[in-house]
């Protein structure tokens, strides 16, 4: 997530300047090959402007429809902050015996591990995302096996030996987290930590979890559908092709050499107007794939870890530090 008031102009012309130069360096091919033979296309602005028009209709379709993949991911994991902040309010609330220290720390300490769980694997390349241009390279993990050593080490500092080694070799180690604190919570309500009424209070909590986990895993796993994405693609650059040609029918009308000669950066400005619309969808339909644009669940996680560490009352040496953005960019 960029977290500066706006993005620079410069920054915004460097991301986006691909499509600008080819735009310019195809319309001044078209003209100087137009000025110096006799080959000679103009097609009536009128239809390619209405071609441009449907184009632009599109984009901002993609474009709204991009923006609610990312909202929703962005709802989802506000819920995850409220519904976390309840679990360890109701675990603090509701566990009383004579081990009551020890098993609030652990239902906590679990559930810190199942949201750490849930950002690795949130954060897991797709085949449809852009792993090619990942925030500072900090989330490339495209083999599982470097995937599931790196949570490793941060999980064994949250649970025990037994529990990781348990999990170890499955393929989704926060749904496998949710299942062991289900199991923990039956035990303790068994050993009359605490009774009925609140022991189903805590496991509608354990089925928001799940909820948030699984509306997560939704936007993750299923792309923004290709045959619309890919669509808007194709339009934008047949609307690209075909500008030149319409401009030249205005611009071949004026007698003067400058204008004539301005066309093709006129033609390349507009390109890369269309190009940057397009390109602004794209990159919002992922909004956990760790690129510029994404929702910042690597410091929303560590905020709700602060928050639940000190409803525990643990010492500061303890509770890390909140996550500060880089460069403007907060992961």
């Amino acid at each position: 997530m960029y977290t500066k008031r706006n993005y620079g102009f410069w920054m915004t012309l460097w991301w986006s300047k691909k499509p600008l130069i080819l735009g310019i360096l195809y319309s001044y091919a078209i003209y100087l090959l137009i000025y110096f033979t006799d080959f000679e296309i103009m097609i009536p602005w009128q239809p390619i402007s209405v071609i441009g028009i449907a184009v632009a209709f599109y984009l901002g379709f993609k474009n709204n429809s991009s923006y609610d993949r990312t909202w929703e991911a962005r709802k989802i994991w506000g819920a995850i902050v409220n519904d976390s902040r309840s679990y360890a309010a109701a675990v603090i609330s509701f566990v009383r015996g004579p081990k009551q220290d020890e098993y609030r720390r652990e239902l906590i300490y679990r559930h810190i591990a199942w949201m750490t769980a849930l950002r690795y694997q949130l954060r897991l390349s797709r085949e449809w995302e852009h792993t090619d241009l990942r925030v500072n390279g900090k989330f490339v993990a495209t083999v599982c096996e470097d995937f599931f050593d790196e949570l490793d080490s941060k999980l064994e500092k949250l649970i025990s030996k037994e529990e990781l080694k348990e999990m170890q070799g499955k393929t989704n180690y926060a749904t496998q987290l949710l299942r062991k604190q289900a199991e923990r919570m039956e035990d303790l309500k068994d050993e009359d930590y605490y009774d009925d009424f609140r022991h189903m209070e805590l496991h509608q909590l354990m089925v928001r979890h799940y909820d948030n986990q699984g509306k997560s895993e939704r936007i993750k796993n299923f792309p923004f559908p290709r045959q619309y994405a890919s669509t808007a693609l194709w339009l934008t650059i047949v609307f690209a092709a075909l500008m030149p040609f319409g401009l030249l029918d205005i611009f071949d009308r004026v007698e003067q050499p400058l204008l004539y000669w301005s066309a093709p950066f006129i033609n390349g400005l507009l390109i890369w107007v269309f190009f940057l619309m397009e390109k602004i969808g794209d990159y919002s339909e992922n909004p956990f794939e760790g690129t510029y644009n994404d929702v910042p669940i690597t410091s929303i996680s560590i905020g709700i870890e602060i928050d639940l560490r000190e409803m525990l009352n643990e010492p500061k040496e303890l509770i890390p530090a909140p996550l500060q953005p880089e460069n403007g960019f907060l992961l």
